[in-house]
């Protein structure tokens, strides 16, 4: 069996030395593989092959494992910026290393980025070798993140059906009181990232809404605001190429003739200005009520 096969026959990321003796690896084995390039020693007593992903090498080197947004988005969920390591630590934890060195102590001035989380695991035996549970992922991330983005993944782990509508309780008991608010605005409906944080921030600037509206002869829109405009979140994924421009601007044509206002909206104006967004809405609220009519 060759180390690729063990890992993958495994399912597992990180090896520890007393597995991979179990399964009949010796010290001199071991220590060729690493010096031949065929794993790496990732920390003391543990072990993983070269193409490993780089944040779980730093959370298994530091001496936890992937917490908060790179737990979630290790696992499918939306993540809003998982670009650095979250690494949780055990309250008690020692030993710590630096996510690039396994010799080096770890220090405020070389953690490279990676942000260290050191809260009580709500279910430390859930997650994997590398991984905490996603319960305590969420927990953290509503911890951490804005609440748009935390409410974001909350929506994303509840539509792809990772955990279910009752791990809502369990989570919320262990935030901040000023973030339970995100309870009842959570909803599964949300097919991705964006068309949350949309929702978040059309509802919470008081515009009536509904969102996954189905319109007959267009098909589904992810939001009707205030009644009259149609909004479609945009991403370069399934927007890019002519063929998609082609689409969306029919779709757009069918809206008008039905007295809708279309008005698409960039992934990156939804996250990084949604003061555009909501200018873009009170633009043609307002046009709308001076050029508007009532067809017969």
């Amino acid at each position: 069996m060759s180390w690729a096969e063990y890992f993958r026959d495994n399912r597992v990321q990180i090896a520890e030395t007393a597995a991979l003796n179990s399964a009949g690896a010796t010290w001199r084995a071991l220590r060729g593989a690493v010096d031949a390039g065929h794993l790496i020693r990732v920390r003391r007593g543990h072990y993983a092959l070269p193409d490993t992903d780089v944040h779980i090498l730093e959370a298994v080197r530091v001496g936890g494992r992937l917490t908060c947004v790179s737990a979630a988005a290790d696992v499918g969920v939306f993540a809003f910026d998982s670009r650095l390591a979250h690494v949780q630590i055990d309250p008690t934890g020692s030993r710590l290393r630096t996510p690039h060195d396994r010799f080096q102590l770890l220090t405020d001035q070389n953690r490279h980025g990676v942000e260290l989380h050191w809260n009580v695991l709500l279910q430390p035996d859930d997650g994997s070798e590398y991984r905490v549970g996603l319960i305590d992922a969420l927990v953290q991330i509503l911890r951490c993140q804005e609440p748009r983005f935390a409410l974001a993944s909350l929506d994303s782990a509840l539509h792809q059906r990772l955990m279910p509508p009752t791990a809502l309780s369990v989570i919320f008991a262990a935030v901040p009181r000023e973030i339970l608010y995100l309870r009842r605005l959570v909803d599964a409906r949300s097919e991705a990232g964006q068309e949350t944080v949309l929702r978040f921030i059309v509802g919470q600037a008081g515009y009536e809404f509904e969102i996954q509206v189905r319109i007959d002869g267009v098909g589904r829109i992810d939001m009707i605001v205030e009644g009259c405009i149609a909004v479609e979140a945009d991403s370069r994924q399934f927007h890019d190429g002519w063929d998609a421009h082609a689409r969306d601007r029919t779709r757009d044509c069918e809206l008008a003739m039905l007295g809708y206002l279309p008005l698409r909206v960039l992934y990156r104006d939804i996250m990084f200005h949604p003061e555009r967004v909501l200018a873009a809405i009170a633009g043609l609220l307002d046009a709308s009520r001076h050029y508007r009519r009532t067809f017969a």
